[in-house]
């Protein structure tokens, strides 16, 4: 989130990068501390590596659906579409899609969408949705969502990845200032949110009866931020095996550190292009539970929800429990065929490569 203020000079604006978090096109809110000033650097990175690809980037309002802003972006998005020669729009989420689809329609152009998540229906928010020719889901349960709640064509909705870049996330060493080597370190990364900390929560809670049977062998790792981070650093305060990193830009090098992830959805991924075991628990805000530790048995069950444990089995201290000891147990040879298998799973099915290719053919159907 950010706000953009004109200055004297009309080729000059001041951005001002806020510390407000939205998931789901803002029907989730949450202030993360110190994320402006994170969201500055990353964007300057990102625009200045654009810039020297040749590629140029365009602010438009798109972040809600006030009336001015939807005006404002339908005008940007139209000059941008037609100076630049644009021949496919690609929309992601709710208002980019539905602003997309009123240039597209105006200039006769096709729309393609990607869907990231599973979006709220009411008749009001169907008026404001569009979601183009063709569309791409990053799961099976999203596909069958929107096929049933928009009345979509199953034929015009594929199923594409968020991918992931297996050079960053790759199997190495690395050591972590913060971070005891000589421990087991199990890693949580996750936004740490009201109804996104039910894991991390947990963690916490079960970290002591785990470290009296494993001769305090254990160190609990948490990186994120969020509206409980302090509530959790509060819970966590006095036990010695918890780490609580907060927002930290070298998750990579954290992964890499690790022995076991535990958690769901991108986070899990990486951990697995890492060459993690991975224990996928998800929280049931979100209605997601738990498919405990991933392996060859549990790939269609982990594929048909993104990872993400929505709809499973519920998570409980148990079977965390029970888990997490059962991978410190294993062999080290045991832990590494687990972490190869889990890479070559990113590496053959979450790979950038692979969502950038289902792009390319969407784009080839939409032109024909």
């Amino acid at each position: 989130a950010k706000k953009v203020y004109s200055t004297d000079n009309e080729n000059e604006y001041v951005v001002y990068y806020k510390d407000d978090a939205t998931a789901f096109n803002g029907e989730k809110k949450a202030s993360i501390a110190s994320k402006g000033i994170l969201n500055n650097k990353i964007c300057t990175i990102i625009f200045e590596t654009l810039e020297k690809a040749g590629i140029k980037h365009i602010y438009a309002p798109l972040k809600n659906k006030k009336p001015q802003n939807i005006l404002k972006s339908y005008k940007i998005i139209k000059k941008t579409v037609i100076d630049e020669k644009i021949d496919v729009v690609h929309a992601h989420a709710r208002i980019p899609g539905f602003i997309s689809g009123l240039v597209c329609k105006k200039l006769k152009l096709p729309l393609v969408t990607t869907v990231h998540g599973i979006y709220k229906v009411t008749p009001i928010l169907k008026l404001l949705t569009n979601w183009g020719e063709k569309t791409l889901t990053v799961s099976e349960d999203i596909k069958s969502q929107v096929i049933k709640d928009y009345k979509l064509n199953p034929e015009d909705v594929s199923v594409t990845v968020n991918g992931i870049n297996t050079d960053v996330f790759s199997n190495g060493k690395s050591i972590v200032p913060e971070l005891n080597d000589a421990k087991f370190k199990v890693v949580h990364v996750s936004r740490l949110d009201t109804d996104s900390s039910d894991v991390a929560e947990k963690l916490i809670n079960i970290i002591d009866q785990l470290n009296k049977r494993l001769n305090k062998n254990l160190e609990l790792v948490i990186v994120g931020t969020g509206n409980k981070f302090e509530d959790l650093k509060e819970l966590s305060k006095n036990k010695d095996d918890v780490k609580m990193l907060g927002l930290r830009t070298d998750v990579s090098e954290i992964l890499k550190a690790g022995n076991l992830f535990v958690g769901v959805s991108r986070a899990a991924l990486e951990a697995m292009a890492t060459q993690l075991p991975v224990i996928l628990a998800g929280n049931p805000n979100y209605h997601q539970g738990y498919i405990g530790i991933f392996d060859k048995s549990k790939l269609e069950n982990a594929i048909s929800t993104n990872f993400c444990c929505r709809d499973c089995e519920e998570v409980t201290n148990e079977k965390l429990i029970r888990d997490i000891i059962e991978i410190y147990d294993i062999s080290k040879e045991e832990k590494e065929e687990m972490g190869k298998y889990n890479r070559s799973v990113v590496e053959d099915m979450y790979s950038v490569d692979k969502m950038v290719n289902d792009c390319e053919k969407m784009y080839k159907e939409v032109l024909k």
